[in-house]
């Protein structure tokens, strides 16, 4: 389970930038809302002893556990909607009195190390009609029950994950065309439909987002709008380097003038852009490109499949959500609710990354590089003994 580990193989240069990126989140989320700035340094603190716990912990070993694991999220997931906790129309979270805890964060890491260990078993039949089926109903059943709560971006999110994770895999070229040709139709059809009025497929709420940002002029979808558009001059205030660093005491559109609704979590990039201006968010930017350019370099390096879609998996989660979190910020995407990585206030989501980040560099420790240096070593020692 936990095997002894050369120090020179453990990333250290992840963890700088994971650390780097953390305190900025301290810094913004403080600013956004000040009584959360000693929550938000607590889930750093968990989440760093978390990751070095399990970054210890032979990612092998825990795989092995896929199909207890794929339960527990099945049941946290069921729980969450027999009898989770609602805030703003949706029931997310589970309410232990001390604390609340959203079981679709940690169900994305758990999801991608099933999945690992999954293709990996299947690595010689993965583009047969049986594997692709039985993988599809898999993820089927967990997306169902995200989706139903209603936590359409987390479904969609995940849904892409899946989708770069079996193409990691080996997914065959001709499957992928195939499946292009299916939903591309489908997706023309599912616009389409939403759009309608009276639709069914979509909670109201999610389709005034999406009516939003394709009709910006129509006065009925001003709030969704409005936010937005607050979002960006916020961001544009900032100018080169900030309010914050250039000593401006104007009131803060973000933060002091209260002109955009949970700026500690899905607008905290306005407020990244307003205090700290061009420069910070070009930081924010490149730490979390860095991250994601540290799991992918690791993957490439795993001792196998299932390591490498771990080290994939987490960089295209950190990606993916960095995109959209910043596409919403500045208007570029409709308003998904997308939490910006190791910034944005939540601690369930904060504590799940820096397990997944665990996992990869547990990765990083079993490298090809340091199995090929410990059979060397083993090769030595036997002709020493003969």
């Amino acid at each position: 389970m936990i095997k002894q580990y050369k120090l020179r193989f453990y990333n250290f240069r992840l963890v700088i930038f994971l650390l780097a990126i953390s305190v900025i989140g301290i810094i913004l989320v403080g600013s956004a809302r000040d009584d959360l700035r000693s929550k938000q340094m607590i889930g750093v603190i968990m989440g760093l002893i978390f990751m070095v716990i399990l970054s210890l912990i032979d990612y092998s070993w825990i795989s092995n556990f896929q199909w207890i694991m794929y339960g527990a999220n099945i049941a946290l997931l069921l729980i969450v909607r027999l009898f989770g906790d609602s805030a703003n129309g949706a029931a997310r979270w589970i309410d232990f009195g001390f604390i609340r805890f959203q079981p679709t964060e940690l169900s994305k890491i758990i999801i991608i190390l099933f999945f690992a260990r999954f293709f990996m078993d299947h690595e010689e039949d993965l583009n047969t009609p049986k594997t692709l089926a039985k993988s599809v109903l898999l993820l089927a059943v967990p997306l169902l029950l995200i989706y139903e709560q209603p936590d359409l971006k987390n479904t969609l999110m995940m849904l892409a994950v899946f989708c770069i994770l079996i193409y990691i895999a080996g997914l065959s070229y001709k499957v992928i065309g195939g499946t292009f040709l299916i939903l591309i139709p489908l997706i023309i059809i599912f616009l389409f439909i939403v759009v309608q009025p009276d639709q069914k497929l979509i909670k109201d709420y999610q389709r005034n987002r999406i009516m939003s940002f394709l009709y910006p002029e129509n006065d009925e979808y001003s709030d969704d709008i409005q936010q937005q558009n607050n979002s960006k001059t916020a961001i544009a205030s900032g100018e080169l380097i900030g309010k914050k660093l250039s000593g401006n005491d104007e009131v803060a559109s973000v933060n002091e003038g209260n002109f955009v609704s949970e700026n500690q979590t899905d607008f905290i990039f306005a407020v990244a852009g307003e205090e700290y201006g061009f420069l910070g968010c070009c930081t924010i930017i490149l730490l979390l490109l860095a991250i994601s350019i540290e799991c992918i370099r690791m993957g490439l390096r795993a001792k196998d499949l299932s390591g490498k879609i771990i080290c994939c998996g987490m960089a295209s989660i950190v990606s993916l959500q960095s995109f959209l979190n910043i596409c919403v910020a500045t208007g570029i995407a409709p308003n998904t609710g997308t939490p910006l990585p190791f910034v944005s206030y939540g601690l369930t989501s904060l504590v799940s990354l820096y397990l997944g980040m665990g996992l990869v560099l547990n990765v990083g420790l079993q490298s090809s590089a340091y199995n090929k240096e410990i059979r060397k070593k083993s090769v030595n020692q036997k002709e020493d003994y003969l």
